[in-house]
């Protein structure tokens, strides 16, 4: 057996990753930075020892952060709202067989839990927001800025169960908010008014009560096991009696 440094892992490994933030929502500027979000998959011979895989990984360039395949996934049915919109970015860096076949889970994840999740982690970013405002007398702007977009996001989701994360035509009236040219007061009614938005649509929502977890983890099941039944460059023993698979072949 062969070791893996949490680099090489993304580095050798990595079956999808796309940008995120600014690029992705469609709020770029000059000074914006490139966020890049990944899934690698660990080769299933690293949970044979006593040391498993990272379920993460920082790095290895600037701003970018990794999740393995498994821990990805249960976050993903758990409606992180983090994870939902990595999945939904309209900027794919890079997809091999595998990733493509994540990607066409998407829907397997939503589900109405979305409206928790996205709603406790709107609230929390309302209450800093708040606190700001009570100890400095002003939000900051681009954090308000970036709830306003969540707040939409989640809305539409629970409308349409669909998440699409580009602000679209919203670009403009939100870069308004991030230079702070619209006063507080209106921001938070807009905040309110998108809160109540999302709760009525949650009563109507077409998605799922539950995601599609057997599907889930039918995939990475059968991901696990095709590269546990890929043969090791590293071991001439397993190349020599193993013949390789492809995901999905049993």
């Amino acid at each position: 057996m062969h070791t893996e440094t949490p680099e090489t892992l993304v580095r050798d490994h990595t079956i999808y990753s796309c940008v995120m933030g600014s690029r992705a929502f469609g709020l770029a500027t000059e000074d914006s930075d490139t966020d890049r979000r990944g899934v690698f998959l660990a080769p299933t011979e690293l949970y044979w020892r006593f040391e498993k895989p990272p379920t993460h990984v920082e790095g290895p360039a600037q701003e970018q952060f990794s999740w393995e395949l498994e821990r990805f996934c249960e976050l993903a049915l758990r409606a992180n709202p983090n994870i939902l919109e990595c999945l939904h970015s309209p900027l794919v860096d890079s997809v091999d067989d595998t990733g493509l076949e994540l990607l066409s889970l998407r829907e397997a994840f939503l589900s109405r839990r979305a409206y928790e999740t996205f709603t406790r982690y709107a609230q929390g970013q309302r209450h800093k927001l708040d606190a700001d405002v009570r100890t400095h007398g002003a939000p900051r702007w681009k954090h308000a800025m970036h709830l306003l977009r969540l707040l939409t996001s989640a809305r539409d989701l629970l409308r349409t169960g669909v998440l699409t994360i580009d602000v679209g035509a919203a670009r403009e009236s939100l870069l308004a908010v991030k230079r702070g040219e619209v006063p507080w007061p209106e921001v938070e009614a807009r905040m309110n008014r998108l809160a109540r938005e999302g709760e009525e649509a949650a009563r109507h929502t077409p998605l799922p009560g539950e995601p599609d977890r057997r599907r889930v983890e039918d995939f990475l099941i059968r991901t696990r096991r095709a590269s546990a039944l890929q043969p090791d460059p590293y071991d001439e023993v397993v190349q020599g009696v193993v013949p390789g698979r492809g995901v999905g072949k049993r």
